[in-house]
């Protein structure tokens, strides 16, 4: 008899960024294997079409129109999942149903609301900030301690993890993320090089976006092209622009579909990513899948991930960056080659079978 696996999936598509990809991605995959019954959760019909293109018989959707990281997630969620008798639910993010008594799997992306908190990584007046953090608290320390498996996108992620959570320990598993095909098929043609740098990706304070700006007022010939899906911190970001006299070389372009980007990507002088904190990065990989140099903060994952396909610089020194991007020229042919061969080993689908494989393993138990 075919297990019943249920899939929160919520989260899934371009809109919710990093997590969208690694959501919708994994689903796209987990379909194929008709061994299990698939029982896909998603926000409405409009998301699930858009995400999986032909529906069979042993994928069966649910609609939950229950918005993440809300009091009624934590109620109405429990119940659906018990009404489908799910041998095994995976949540792809810490926003696991805490009431909820199965079998589950999670994957927690970041612990970044831990290194990274405070009014200035809010828009949200004190009181409710310092609310919903006790919430996120909370329900973090449950998806460590509940789940049966916790997946992370890297080495660093799980070493976080032990740092706050030591018990979680033996239940960690990196399973990296990988590149989509719209990247890795893209027709390498060569465009012009504009000098032009593009950031992809939020705007939140730990982006560190700031940092970049400082940098242009001292490479006047330069602009930066800002890409991404979420609007919050945007009027803070044009105020630092502003701040820093840069306003007038800076362009947000709000979100892009892959096609633009590659587009962008290609006559573009280099990705820059200034992360204080990131969970995997996978802007810099999709970046250098169609040859797009990265310069990328020096920060330990993103030296896991990128190994010496970067060019790196101190987050905290615009002086560095500058540097970083007066010399990127004449070692431009190198970082792309390195970037061709880090990029391989980086897959969707390995991804898939790790936790296919894991799934498997729990439902033996």
């Amino acid at each position: 008899m075919k297990k019943r696996i249920g899939i929160d999936c919520r989260l899934a598509g371009g809109e919710h960024a990093g997590i969208g990809r690694y959501t919708q991605n994994l689903i796209q995959r987990l379909v194929v294997d008709k061994n299990h019954e698939w029982i896909l959760f998603f926000n409405n019909q409009k998301q699930a079409n858009e995400i999986l293109s032909k529906i069979e018989d042993h994928v069966k959707i649910v609609i939950l129109p229950v918005r993440h990281y809300s009091l009624k997630e934590q109620f109405v969620l429990p119940i659906a999942f018990l009404r489908e008798k799910l041998d095994l639910l995976h949540v792809p993010h810490f926003n696991i149903p805490i009431f909820y008594p199965g079998k589950i799997v999670v994957t927690i992306h970041d612990l970044l609301w831990h290194e990274q908190r405070g009014s200035h990584v809010t828009t949200l007046p004190a009181w409710k900030y310092w609310l919903k953090y006790w919430a996120y608290k909370l329900t973090v320390k449950k998806a460590v301690t509940k789940p049966k498996t916790i997946f992370v996108p890297s080495k660093t992620v799980a070493k976080t993890i032990e740092k706050y959570y030591p018990q979680a320990n033996d239940k960690i598993m990196v399973t990296y993320e990988g590149i989509d095909d719209s990247f890795l098929k893209a027709n390498l043609k060569t465009e012009a090089i504009k000098k032009q740098l593009v950031y992809t990706g939020s705007l939140y304070p730990h982006k560190n976006i700031e940092v970049v700006f400082k940098a242009l007022k001292k490479l006047p010939d330069f602009s930066l092209k800002l890409v991404g899906s979420r609007s919050i911190f945007q009027e803070e970001t044009i105020g630092l622009a502003e701040k820093h006299g840069v306003k007038d070389q800076v362009d947000f372009l709000g979100r892009l579909s892959d096609e633009k980007l590659i587009k962008l990507y290609q006559k573009s002088f280099a990705l820059v990513f200034p992360s204080l904190s990131e969970g995997f990065g996978l802007p810099g990989l999709e970046a250098m899948a169609v040859n797009l140099p990265v310069i990328a903060s020096d920060i330990p994952v993103f030296r896991e991930i990128y190994g010496e396909s970067a060019a790196y610089f101190s987050p905290n020194s615009p002086e560095e960056l500058i540097e970083t991007v007066l010399i990127l020229d004449p070692s431009r042919k190198t970082l792309v080659a390195s970037g061709q061969k880090t990029i391989k080993k980086y897959d969707w689908q390995k991804m898939t079978d790790q936790t296919v494989e894991e799934y498997n393993k729990q439902l033996k138990n």
